[in-house]
């Protein structure tokens, strides 16, 4: 049995578009494509929702930690997957990065694990498939604690699809890509001011929302004005 314990370490919207631009051969920037089945083990831990993703502890506790390749940087937080096991199936959200685990490799709550297996076997083959999340409502913009107009770090939340890469812009200027942290928050290190300003965010299929937010917040969310079919 692997049993190791969770880690951590409104505005208006003023426009939004929506568009497929050109896909990679690798949309998941490294990680698990969506469809695309994985073969590999399952374990359990003592999720309770929260982790290097760093999302809120949660009650919904069909969730996972991903293995470290497939992690990707933290491109996998938010995903879901569907996993078959020797004794059902059920889909998880990934909120948590498994350090020790190799490619392949996901640590599921207690909760899920019991839906696969029974939890005596502790570690089980399974196969996996990354899938598009059920959500409803619009994509979310937190802002993390801390963040202000010289130093702002935004996470993408309630997506239904992985997301790939975030940008910002002022006014009619360029769009500039926001580095992503392992932690999965997207951080401007020189902040994007007081506002208004734009984001334009990608998902792993090249659709994109752009969305524009009045000002920073801190450790604060406002809603998306469209969610990615």
């Amino acid at each position: 049995m692997h049993a190791r314990k969770s880690r951590r370490f409104l505005l208006p919207v003023a426009t939004v578009f929506l568009a497929c631009g050109g896909c990679s051969d690798d949309p998941s920037g490294g990680g698990a494509p969506l469809g695309e089945e994985q073969q590999g083990i399952a374990t359990f831990y003592d999720a309770d929702g929260s982790g290097n993703c760093s999302y809120e502890p949660t009650g919904d506790l069909m969730v996972a930690a991903m293995n470290t390749p497939q992690y990707a940087n933290s491109a996998a937080c938010g995903q879901c997957v569907d996993i078959t096991g020797p004794k059902g199936s059920v889909r998880v959200r990934i909120v948590d990065r498994c350090p020790e685990c190799e490619s392949g490799h996901l640590d599921l709550s207690r909760q899920a694990f019991a839906r696969i297996a029974d939890m005596h076997l502790g570690r089980v083959d399974i196969t996996w498939t990354p899938v598009s999340c059920d959500v409803a409502g619009n994509v979310e913009y937190f802002f993390k604690d801390g963040s202000n107009p010289w130093w702002t770090a935004i996470q993408v939340r309630n997506h239904r699809l992985p997301i790939q890469k975030l940008e910002w812009r002022r006014g009619t200027g360029g769009w500039q890509d926001v580095p992503r942290e392992s932690y999965n928050y997207f951080v401007n290190a020189s902040g994007m001011g007081d506002g208004p300003f734009s984001v334009r965010v990608t998902a792993v299929d090249g659709q994109q929302l752009e969305d524009t937010l009045d000002s920073v917040l801190d450790n604060r969310g406002v809603e998306g004005a469209a969610q990615f079919r």
